[in-house]
């Protein structure tokens, strides 16, 4: 089968950590095609879209010392090839967050697609649709205590109630501009002018959770189901978990709350063509959901001796 990955640059990708990068090992590894492409390099001809493509070979990472350790010249592109989407069998689109408007502009060429041609991993209505701070709202029985405004009055009633909070932006990634707040801190409003740009765009504010202090699980869901599970635990004097901001990764088990939250969210994932997907789990209760580029099998593997992207192209070549 044909693969196409509509990715970052992949001189930009750490061989070692990113999952896009797996899912193309794993690919290779089982005798597929790899190809890829970016976002800015998509079009549309005669109603349908089309892309420069590169056919790619990996050099796979090897576990060095308890780390993957990747060859200096990790990849290989081959020649320019102007193709229409639909000659691909499957189309992962995995650009990192955050979604831009050139974004969107790419999920609408991706419509175009004829889905009993081509499977577009994650549906491009599904990217769209699913907001990874709000789609959450939708399953009030397995979130926090949460809301959504940008009137600081309104968040200040919340915080004062809650005693404390967390806040995000709604379009943020990797921790960026999440803020821990008390009630009664000094620096509230113009922490709120700064979340909300003067009152201008809405975030979303959650209860504070203490046992985000114990870790910040991230659990990948292939169509609805939990394959894998890692946690990330904050350090230093830093109140969150990402990877990003230097969180440490340790072995955490898929528990029933897990299957539960997962049970309770897939009906939706699955009409909204939200095929490989990752949730955050703190004390038991959902905090997002990620649908753009979840990232986690590395580490997951790594921790747990699996194979997690294997299984992922498995799965979508024997369906």
């Amino acid at each position: 089968m044909k693969f196409t990955f509509i990715i970052d640059p992949l001189s930009q990708l750490d061989p070692g950590h990113d999952t896009s990068v797996a899912l193309m090992e794993a690919a290779l590894a089982l005798n597929h095609e790899v190809w890829v492409t970016q976002a800015n390099e998509l079009s549309v001809m005669n109603g349908k879209a089309w892309a420069t493509v590169r056919q790619t070979q990996l050099k796979p990472v090897q576990l060095v010392e308890g780390r993957w350790v990747a060859e200096s010249n990790w990849y290989r592109v081959g020649d320019r090839h102007f193709l229409p989407l639909e000659e691909m069998d499957v189309l992962f689109m995995r650009t990192d967050p955050p979604v831009t408007v050139p974004y969107i502009y790419a999920t609408y060429i991706l419509d175009l697609i004829n889905p009993e041609k081509t499977l577009v991993i994650n549906s491009p209505g599904g990217l769209r649709t699913a907001n990874e701070k709000m789609y959450a709202l939708q399953f009030q029985s397995v979130i926090p205590e949460t809301i959504v405004s940008q009137d600081k009055e309104v968040i200040r009633e919340f915080i004062e109630k809650k005693k404390a909070g967390v806040i995000k932006p709604l379009g943020g990634k990797a921790g960026e501009g999440i803020l821990f707040l008390q009630a009664g801190d000094r620096n509230f409003n113009s922490l709120i002018e700064i979340s909300t740009k003067r009152g201008m765009e809405p975030v979303m504010v959650q209860t504070y959770l203490p046992e985000a202090t114990l870790g910040d699980k991230r659990v990948i869901l292939l169509d609805g189901e939990p394959i894998g599970a890692l946690n990330r635990i904050p350090t230093g004097n830093e109140f969150r978990g990402n990877m990003a901001v230097g969180g440490r990764v340790a072995q955490v088990d898929i528990t029933s709350r897990d299957r539960e939250i997962a049970e309770a969210i897939a009906p939706k994932l699955r009409s909204d063509g939200l095929y490989f997907v990752g949730i955050d789990v703190i004390g038991g209760y959902l905090t997002e959901v990620n649908v753009t580029s979840p990232t986690g099998i590395r580490e997951i593997d790594l921790l747990n001796n699996t194979n997690l992207a294997k299984q992922v192209i498995e799965s979508i070549t024997q369906s």
